[in-house]
């Protein structure tokens, strides 16, 4: 069974990652490319700007902004090709979102792992 894993880049590099897919709209602060090792940068897979900014990583939002995202990763055109392509790679390699922000609870990387399980 296919499983996508979830990791913050900060974290030490891990060959067990499998498939490295960035999932932020705006490239993470003191990563350089050679330490991020990855292997895509899907931006279109990070909320819309305005949601993103308007959550602003406060967990009393979090439920809000869950249901507003689910809503962008279900009905955006490409972000529904962006979740097919992760879940296409899925299939045949392990695949690991990556992600910046600090709260490892409170982040959209949560919401989309859910929503790729859902969709296994």
């Amino acid at each position: 069974m296919a499983e996508i894993f979830l990791k913050r880049i900060y974290d030490p590099y891990d060959e067990m990652d499998g498939y490295r897919i960035l999932i932020d709209r705006l490239w993470p602060r003191g990563i350089s490319k050679e330490t991020a090792k990855l292997d895509e940068w899907l931006k279109d897979a990070a909320p819309s700007s305005e949601l993103r900014k308007w959550f602003c990583h406060k967990p009393e939002l979090f439920e809000e902004f869950t249901e507003k995202y689910v809503e962008e990763l279900r009905n955006d055109e490409e972000k529904i090709k962006v979740i097919d392509h992760i879940l296409e790679l899925a299939l045949s390699d392990r695949v690991t979102l990556l992600y910046g922000a600090k709260d490892p609870v409170y982040n959209h990387g949560i919401v989309l792992q859910e929503e790729l399980q859902r969709r296994l």
